[in-house]
């Protein structure tokens, strides 16, 4: 009896046995199944991936660039900048809307494969909150984009942030319609002819200046561009200075060399060049380097064709008799119904 009932012990202990080691074994199995979901990466079509700024190995073995920031970037602490896809930006809380932003163009990317959405939405990337429609509404400014939409047709998640209240900033309809659209137009021409540029862009905060909604977004009075080519002995650069009105002539007489955009603005651009071809190039203005014939009025469709665009529709800033604002909407550089022009 006693030697059946050890017997019937030991079979117990190896069936828990067994079962403690099923569970531990089935156990371990989850435990390597969560590793290689953790390190699972699923594919992505390099042609939706986020845009990176890339120098060409001859580039870099000619010390042509320096340090780890993005070429278009201006000097900065890389923790403030806000990313995108297609551009990043360093955001003033104090005047509600970027200091610069800046991204490389290329020929490819100025065709456009999506319209604009024209669905303006405050940035979800700006901890403090960017502007939005309750500051620029009934204002007589345009929501003037930074970054244009023009640029960033390549793609829809470029298109629709490009459309971030971040990337905007108040201008005179005629403004954002008028000479900045040309200006915009010009730059990617240069993209086009170029192959690949680096542009950086925005508002002038400095100086005495209005400010419109409850936010109380910056009038900026004035407005620049900086652009690089880098291509060996032949790297070139190029600023514009514009003020925020109308503006006409030829888009070279705006020209400025980027040491003088820099005490403009209070910036310092390009920073990523290696200091010999910084200091060469941006102690010069030759507006003659810069091919001002072949302007492609825009970006082009897939299909070849040219795309313009569109303004948005504002409130007329003419006033009637009674003295009041016009309330009708117009499209007109000017900012004025057909009425009051």
């Amino acid at each position: 009896m006693r030697r059946r009932n050890n017997s019937r012990i030991v079979w117990v202990i190896f069936i828990v046995l067994c079962i403690v080691a099923f569970f531990l074994w089935k156990q371990r199995d989850k435990q390597e199944a969560a590793k290689k979901k953790d390190t699972f990466e699923i594919p992505v079509d390099p042609a939706l991936q986020r845009k990176e700024t890339k120098t060409t190995e001859k580039q870099r073995d000619s010390v042509m660039v320096q340090g780890n920031l993005p070429l278009e970037w201006p000097s900065c602490n890389p923790s403030g900048v806000i990313r995108h896809r297609g551009y990043d930006l360093w955001y003033d809380d104090n005047a509600e809307q970027a200091l610069w932003v800046a991204y490389q163009l290329t020929e490819k990317e100025t065709i456009k494969l999506f319209g604009r959405t024209d669905r303006f939405i405050e940035d979800p990337y700006v901890k403090t909150r960017s502007a939005g429609d309750r500051d620029y509404k009934g204002s007589g400014y345009d929501r003037g984009h930074l970054a244009p939409a023009a640029d960033m047709g390549w793609s829809q998640q470029t298109m629709e942030e490009s459309f971030y209240y971040s990337n905007m900033s108040p201008q005179l309809p005629a403004f954002n319609r008028g000479i900045w659209k040309r200006l915009e137009e010009q730059v990617r021409s240069w993209a086009v002819s170029l192959d690949t540029i680096y542009v950086v862009t925005g508002p002038v905060l400095k100086g005495k200046m209005t400010y419109i909604g409850p936010e109380k977004v910056a009038v900026p009075n004035y407005y620049y561009k900086a652009i690089l080519k880098l291509d060996g002995k032949d790297s070139k650069a190029i600023g514009f200075i514009m003020e925020n009105k109308s503006g006409t002539g030829s888009l070279d007489k705006y020209t400025v060399s980027i040491d003088s955009l820099e005490k403009f603005t209070g910036l310092d651009f390009f920073v990523s060049l290696n200091n010999p071809l910084e200091a060469k190039i941006e102690s010069k203005l030759c507006a003659a380097c810069w091919d001002w014939e072949k302007n492609q009025s825009s970006s082009r469709s897939s299909s070849g064709q040219k795309y313009t665009g569109g303004g948005e529709s504002v409130q007329c800033s003419g006033t009637t008799k009674a003295g009041n604002r016009c309330k009708r909407m117009t499209r007109d550089s000017s900012g004025k119904c057909y009425q009051h022009q």
